[in-house]
């Protein structure tokens, strides 16, 4: 079977697509924070001051 096919479940070739998916989405968020000087959440505008708030 070959390590890149696409299969459901628990399996090794999963484990591989979600370690490749995550590899693309850490270094999405590191040209994020690079080209914008803005975090992540404050770039979509989840987190608007760029601050996070003190917790009460």
């Amino acid at each position: 079977m070959s390590r890149n096919a696409w299969i459901l479940g628990f399996t090794p070739q999963a484990e591989l697509w979600n370690g490749r998916f995550a590899m693309i989405g850490f270094v999405s968020a590191i040209a994020i924070e690079l080209f914008t000087h803005k975090g992540v959440l404050a770039f979509w505008g989840i987190l608007s001051s760029g601050a996070v708030p003190p917790v009460s």
